[in-house]
């Protein structure tokens, strides 16, 4: 077996396992009723999948030209998505709270 051929089957695997996760995420914003049940979900598995599907991409052409746009994706998605977590929650904790 071609190291090639290992690649593609490893991207093709990244990739179903990243799909699945955000059919899950999707599946949690359906299901889940409170905000913060919803903000988990979809936060917490959506990154993990994007990570996924960028490592896919990685796999599918490993070159340094294609590895420093997927790094610097995969490093704007966890800062992003935490700190977009983080403002969604407080303004719930501030809305909820007596004046």
């Amino acid at each position: 077996m071609n190291v090639l051929d290992v690649l593609d089957v490893a991207a093709a695997g990244c990739l179903l396992a990243g799909a699945g996760l955000a059919l899950s995420a999707g599946v949690g914003l359906i299901r889940f009723r409170t905000l913060l049940d919803r903000m988990h979900v979809a936060t917490k598995p959506q990154v993990l999948s994007v990570l996924l599907v960028l490592l896919a991409m990685w796999l599918h052409r490993p070159t340094w030209a294609t590895a420093g746009p997927l790094l610097i994706a995969g490093v704007a998605q966890i800062i992003t998505v935490s700190v977009a977590a983080y403002v969604v929650a407080r303004a719930d904790y501030r809305r909820d709270e007596p004046e």
